[in-house]
């Protein structure tokens, strides 16, 4: 599921979500559904951070366009 491409798991995703708001499933389907939704969420993270990384920035340096790395800070998630 690795391969998926992150807009793809996105609508997984949100397509997931919907199916539990609806309370129609049974507990294992719930299960089933919760575990699945944790790991496209995982994908699309982990999609998202390798995307954050290859972002670059250009920056005027006495005339001159200069490329660098955009710092971004991870959110605390504690």
């Amino acid at each position: 599921m690795e391969d998926l491409k992150f807009e793809k798991a996105l609508e997984k995703l949100e397509k997931i979500v919907e199916e539990l708001e609806e309370g129609d499933l049974s507990l294992e389907d719930m299960l089933k559904k919760y575990e699945e939704g944790v790991n496209l969420s995982n994908i699309c993270t982990k999609k998202l951070n390798q995307t954050k990384k290859k972002i670059k920035m250009l920056t005027k340096e006495r005339g001159k366009f200069i490329e660098q790395d955009l710092k971004i800070e991870e959110e605390d998630r504690s």
